[in-house]
């Protein structure tokens, strides 16, 4: 019995002493919770809404500041005409705008009815959804405190809603984008990895580094069927969602593919990377398994909206590449914008491309 307990004792030692083994009892469980139990949510917490008030009237501004002040809402500009709408929605940053008709005031008192417009941003069908639900119940509930002031019995403004760049909120605007997305940041960071561990993994490496071949040569060799067969996806998942889904491409095709391939270069250089800090296969896998999968579907913005997230979670879905991704094919596919609306967004990706190929080639380098 006492060699058995001493068994024990020395396994919980080795335990102890390997870090990546506390990582995955502890560390892994701790994060999961706190992404799933913050992050995962049905509810909608500052989404940015614009006002198109052609009345401004008392009654107007009254309903304005009872949505902005509820809490679920934040103001992000004051529109002058029907024109601005399709602008800020192309910005991203508003997920809805409320506008208010003529004579709002004036038509509620004499006729006891008026009509308050809700345009949401389709792009995204669950946060329209969310949105539309908070601002019609909130309209509501302003009708309430109207026939609760006794003003008078037959007052009602009705909500009318509409969506843009998806009227049927079909979900596919949402999940094809996300889908492109995931698929090349797994096969392209996955893939490459074990290709260039299993290699290291096998000592068919050194080989390959005997070889006239260049190191170089010998990555890019690596990474080139991947880099092919990524783009070949996109293409495919691209065909499928306009023949199958009826989801065209109303931006730039050219643009559209070209930042694709960015993306996939991107995806590629973190593949590396991973594949040089990683020992073994199963090391690789397990990085690029839950340190990508799990926060690009997550903190991506792909199906839970950041803004609904704590801050802390907007600032760790800053350094992920999907995120920004995300944000420049849903606007060339769905909003139909063009590269003014997303060099922001182009340019993160392109520096975190050479990011991860300079520690690369550094780390290659010291390891040789």
């Amino acid at each position: 019995m006492k060699r058995f307990i001493g068994f024990v004792k020395k396994e919980f030692l080795h335990i102890f002493r390997d870090y990546r083994t506390l990582i995955i009892l502890f560390g892994i469980p701790t994060a999961q919770i706190l992404i799933f139990g913050f992050a995962v949510s049905n509810e909608i917490k500052n989404a940015g809404v614009a006002f198109l008030d052609l009345s401004k009237d008392e009654i107007t501004q009254k309903l304005t500041n009872k949505i902005i002040s509820s809490g679920f809402f934040r103001e992000t500009e004051k529109l002058v005409n029907y024109n601005d709408i399709d602008r800020i929605f192309k910005k991203g940053k508003t997920k809805a705008v409320i506008v208010f008709e003529d004579n709002f005031g004036q038509k509620l008192k004499k006729e006891g009815t008026a009509t308050v417009n809700i345009v949401a941003d389709g792009s995204e069908p669950n946060v329209a959804t969310l949105v539309t639900n908070y601002s019609m119940a909130i309209v509501n509930d302003f009708n309430m405190d109207l026939n609760r002031l006794g003003l008078s019995d037959v007052m009602l403004i009705q909500p009318e809603v509409r969506m843009f760049y998806n009227p049927n909120l079909k979900s596919h605007f949402m999940f094809v984008p996300g889908v492109i997305t995931l698929i090349l940041i797994l096969i392209c960071a996955l893939m490459t990895s074990v290709a260039i561990t299993r290699e290291k993994e096998f000592g068919t490496m050194e080989v390959l580094l005997v070889s006239p071949l260049k190191p170089v040569q010998i990555i890019l060799g690596k990474v080139m069927p991947y880099f092919i067969l990524s783009f070949v996806n996109v293409i495919l998942i691209l065909l499928l969602s306009w023949f199958v889904f009826e989801l065209p491409v109303k931006g730039s095709l050219i643009l559209l593919l070209a930042e694709s391939m960015l993306y996939i270069l991107m995806s590629l250089s973190l593949g590396i990377l991973i594949s040089i800090l990683s020992k073994t296969m199963q090391q690789a896998i397990f990085i690029s398994l839950i340190g990508l999968m799990l926060p690009t579907i997550l903190l991506s913005g792909f199906i839970f909206p950041i803004e609904n997230m704590p801050k802390i979670y907007d600032y760790v879905s800053m350094i992920l590449p999907p995120r920004y991704f995300i944000i420049i094919i849903k606007s060339i596919m769905i909003k139909g914008t063009g590269f003014l609306h997303i060099w922001k967004e182009t340019i993160i990706i392109c520096v975190m491309t050479l990011i991860f190929i300079g520690i690369s080639i550094r780390k290659f380098r010291v390891r040789l």
